[in-house]
């Protein structure tokens, strides 16, 4: 009898958590992501302080996600969604680049202009042609590799409470992510520079199990989810392209870029 009190006082308490709810919290730490803040401008505000920033921006930059390649389609599969809109403001924040819609806003940009073509608008709407500004370059992301539980530590101890057996069982696993960036001039279509990014995290998990040996989970305290490990390595890649592209240097062929290359074969009759 005793030992059912001892256990049952534990399951009370959690009974009693689960009914004291509480009112959402703005701003909770436990929500941030490696992209923190907001953007205006040429203004950041709350930015991570680890992220890059420019004195000045080295042009404009759409940013493009494959979403036929394999890599967007694994992060589906993981619940992960489009990682454009944090690209953006990690850009926006640092201030090297300007950012231009080229997604799915676009489609509300063309209805605006159709209602203008139309008559609809009131005058003065001014939403004619010759406005829009070009995107000088195009940066690409992509996830080269992210595992759940990529390597891990457990732990299991068994007690007893009496006739009643307790099991408690803890583990501890890394959750890795690795990404690409590119940047491509839209001019030349040529590559001018693209970085890779790394971050890990580690998930701590709780296990237990009770009456007599049975199954029972109280699981995930500190779990992170998997999308916050690959925003921090985007923001990694990012990172690194910023530093890169400060000392940007442009590649040089003798004779020019596209003009045949410098590795002839036997019989051509382009280059030189």
């Amino acid at each position: 009898m005793k030992a059912a009190s001892t256990l049952m006082a534990p399951v009370a308490a959690l009974a009693l958590a689960g009914c004291m709810a509480t009112n959402p919290t703005m701003g909770h730490s436990g929500a941030k992501t490696a992209a923190t803040g907001a953007t205006a401008g040429s203004t950041a505000e709350n930015a991570n302080p680890a992220m890059e920033r420019c004195t000045e921006s080295l042009g404009t930059v759409a940013l493009v996600e494959d979403q036929g390649s394999s890599w967007y389609q694994e992060a589906r599969t993981h619940r992960l969604q489009s990682t454009i809109p944090v690209l953006r403001m990690l850009v926006q924040q640092s201030n090297c680049f300007v950012v231009v819609e080229r997604g799915t806003a676009m489609r509300n940009m063309r209805q605006e202009r159709n209602l203008q073509d139309s008559g609809e608008l009131r005058q003065g709407s001014n939403f004619g042609k010759g406005q829009m500004v070009g995107a000088d370059y195009t940066m690409s992301p992509s996830i080269t590799f992210s595992q759940k539980d990529t390597g891990g530590l457990g732990a299991l101890i068994g007690g007893k409470v009496g006739s009643v057996t307790a099991a408690l069982g803890g583990q501890m696993k890394f959750n890795d992510a690795s990404t690409v960036l590119t940047l491509i001039d839209n001019r030349s279509g040529v590559q001018l520079a693209a970085a890779e990014g790394s971050a890990r995290n580690t998930d701590f998990g709780l296990l237990a199990g009770v009456l007599n040996g049975g199954a029972g989970g109280v699981g995930g305290y500190g779990n992170t989810p998997q999308g916050k490990v690959v925003i921090a390595a985007f923001a990694d890649s990012y990172n690194q392209m910023v530093r890169a592209v400060r000392n940007y240097r442009a590649q040089e062929v003798k004779g020019g870029l596209g003009t045949g290359g410098r590795l002839g074969v036997q019989g051509a009759t382009h280059g030189r």
